[in-house]
């Protein structure tokens, strides 16, 4: 197994008027090709800043971090927002869905902004939504979706760039518990397929569907097994 991320001794304070408050306290993290990782932690805890860093979407103070062997440190705004697109898929609380796109679109929309042309990226959409279970739904508006079946799409449009790694915020956190057990149980398949999930929760019973927890607290990373 190869390692998909390795940070070291990451640092992050943010300067809040006269204080700085340190939100990562020489974080070290290792996550393995293939693994299922929760980073299990109450809110205030860090673990949003954490996965925000994982993300490429927020910078820090020191250390290094590795993202399939790139080094994240060293990159400019410009590098980071290419291995965002290329190397990540986002799955978010919210969705993030684009309402005035429908299904189809919004999970083409990673590979057009890539330069894709457009009949490649349908092609590829439309398996990744069969895939989901979605391609009855394609030219449905987000606002014409359940909740679970906006994150279906949502995850269909994290996967469609083949990613290094599914990045999950909170992702049961807007669906009834029955809807996340699905969501859950469909992210446990994904895994068996191979993908490499990081998921950031407040919640044991979801963290507990990964195959391996930590968690932060207070900036500082804890163990589980």
């Amino acid at each position: 197994m190869s390692e998909v991320i390795s940070m070291k001794d990451i640092h992050k304070s943010y300067v809040m008027g006269t204080n700085v408050l340190e939100v990562l306290k020489g974080i070290s993290l290792t996550v393995e090709e293939g693994e299922f990782l929760a980073v299990l932690g109450p809110s205030g805890s860090g673990k949003s800043t954490l996965m925000n860093v994982i993300g490429c979407m927020d910078g820090f103070d020191s250390g290094e971090y590795y993202l399939s062997g790139d080094p994240i440190h060293e990159m400019d705004d410009e590098e980071l927002t290419v291995i965002r697109n290329r190397c990540i898929g986002f799955i978010f609380q919210k969705y993030h869905l684009i309402p005035k796109y429908d299904v189809l679109r919004n999970v083409m929309m990673p590979l057009l902004l890539r330069g894709m042309r457009s009949d490649e990226a349908e092609d590829i959409a439309l398996d990744r939504l069969e895939q989901l279970g979605m391609s009855d739904r394609i030219s449905h508006r987000p606002n014409e979706l359940s909740g679970g079946q906006q994150q279906r799409v949502a995850i269909a449009r994290a996967l469609v760039g083949d990613p290094k790694i599914l990045l999950a915020d909170e992702p049961t956190g807007a669906l009834d518990s029955a809807t996340g057990r699905e969501v859950m149980e469909l992210f446990r398949q994904l895994n068996e397929q191979g993908h490499t999930i990081v998921m950031i929760t407040h919640d044991l019973n979801v963290a507990s569907n990964a195959g391996r927890i930590i968690r932060i607290i207070d900036g500082e990373l804890h163990t589980d097994g």
